[in-house]
């Protein structure tokens, strides 16, 4: 005789975090953009908290000089990671045996980074260091600059021309005039900024709507789909050595809502509980108002202060969700993941215009890019001990955006393994905890010139996760 799985006994979440990503593990995804709420069966609503702690530290580069790539070990840089939490909430309803509906809200991507201490990501006050640093030239101070240098470029680049100069020559005087030019401004906002550090603070929120119609004999297959709403918001703040003629730049991004879409189709077999889902979710464009200060514009006889519109694309993705019963007790689950951050930057107007004059490119730099696509994967087991108890374990892998990345979030993906349990409280309500360890992966750390800043090495962090769930069927 054929054993029936029960899908109701067997599907046991995995501790409210089975799909919790990490902030800067791939890019900014944080949430993993769960939509398994959707496709459970009858009435169903949950609310899930997650909380994540993760330690990030590493040392900054104390090489000074022309070679990007190089790198000599620094000032240690200690724990850069802001411990976070986030909400997500989910219901769904049957409107007969074809039609469902549901609405979903998570915070989807986002980043949290302060640092501190002596390195160099924070504001040391350190004039003639930054000098060195923007020039690239250890020989130089702010006196021998202000005694010799400028006097020198003067006097080749005086009304006339009268040291006789090649067109050649005076391309270059004025490109070292205004690179010393610069230098001292970036000193002052050094000495402006003096013990303030850099610090990334990145916020975004979903709310997803959903129609979905089942079909086939027996009603198994289901397509889906429905409008999202999206907020964002951030803030940055570079300081220190490490930004070279960029410390001392702030930007604000303000709140800005758009829209997208998601659409997927499920498959389900509850004989076997048996459940398998693909789902897309479109690229989101926002068109925010940001406010920039770089001090060194001043330096190129700019406005140092300006308000523009920024324009963001947040990215696609697709998700695969899968579950399938192995034994009358036991479930197994598989979650796949794919981000293209890759096609993401954030390219704040001034910040980019600067980027243009320093790299003499018209298209300029962004202020944050990925050379990478993200692939996460997760693959648990569950096992029902009681007809109220069931046990999971997880194990799970992030690729990573790429490494070197971005020194505002410098990981390159993890391994992780989680526990977690559900307990049955009523026929209908539910509770489920757990908690995930996650390896993170070394990282190079660097500015958006491409030069490296600073190297993280042997990090970790953990997942706590709490959900209560509701089901009628």
């Amino acid at each position: 005789m054929r054993a029936t799985f029960h899908l109701k006994t067997l599907a046991v979440a995995v501790a409210a975090l089975s799909v919790a990503s990490v902030a800067s593990a791939a890019g900014l995804d944080r949430s993993g953009q769960d939509i398994t709420a959707f496709l459970q069966d009858g009435t169903y609503a949950e609310t899930v908290y997650t909380y994540l702690d993760a330690d990030v530290s590493g040392y900054d580069n104390d090489y000074v000089g022309k070679d990007k790539n190089a790198y000599q070990q620094g000032n240690k840089i200690d724990d850069i990671a802001e411990s976070y939490d986030f909400f997500r909430y989910g219901v769904k309803a049957d409107i007969n045996d074809t039609f469902s509906v549901g609405v979903l809200y998570d915070e989807p991507f986002g980043a949290a980074a302060d640092y501190s201490g002596d390195n160099n990501f924070v504001a040391q006050g350190d004039r003639d260091a930054v000098i060195k640093n923007v020039t690239g030239n250890p020989a130089y101070s702010e006196a021998v600059i202000d005694n010799v240098v400028i006097p020198t470029l003067q006097a080749q680049l005086a009304p006339g021309n009268p040291k006789n100069l090649t067109d050649e020559q005076l391309k270059e005087a004025r490109a070292n005039y205004l690179g010393v030019l610069t230098a001292k401004k970036a000193a002052d906002a050094e000495e402006f900024t003096k013990g303030e550090g850099t610090n990334v603070e990145v916020r975004t929120e979903n709310i997803t709507a959903i129609l979905g119609m089942k079909f086939g004999e027996n009603k198994n297959f289901q397509v889906y789909g429905g409008p999202v709403a999206q907020q964002v918001q951030a803030d940055v703040k570079l300081r220190g050595l490490a930004y070279s003629a960029a410390t001392g730049y702030t930007a604000h991004i303000s709140s800005d809502q758009d829209y997208g879409w998601l659409a997927g189709v499920s498959y389900s077999k509850p004989e076997i509980a048996l459940k398998a889902a693909l789902t897309y979710r479109s690229e989101i464009d926002h068109s925010s108002n940001i406010d920039e200060t770089y001090p060194v514009v001043a330096a190129l006889g700019g406005e140092a202060n300006q308000g523009n519109k920024l324009d963001i694309t947040t990215p696609k993705s697709v998700n695969f969700d899968f579950q399938t019963g192995i034994n009358p007790t036991t479930l197994a689950t598989a979650k796949v993941r794919w981000v293209p951050w890759s096609d993401f930057a954030i390219v704040p107007p001034l910040y980019n215009e600067v980027s243009k004059r320093a790299t003499d490119d018209d298209k300029g730099l962004p202020l944050v890019s990925y050379d990478d696509d993200q692939w996460q994967v997760e693959l648990g087991l569950a096992k029902r001990l009681t007809p109220a108890l069931a046990l999971s374990g997880n194990i799970g892998w992030d690729s990573g955006a790429g490494n070197p990345v971005t020194s505002l979030g410098p990981i390159e993906g993890y391994y992780s393994v989680g526990l977690g349990g559900k307990y049955d409280i009523t026929e209908n309500w539910a509770v489920s905890a757990g908690g995930k360890y996650l390896w993170f992966g070394d990282a190079e750390g660097q500015i958006p010139t491409g030069d490296i800043v600073s190297d993280f090495e042997s990090n970790d962090g953990f997942v706590l996760g709490v959900k209560v769930s509701y089901q009628a069927q």
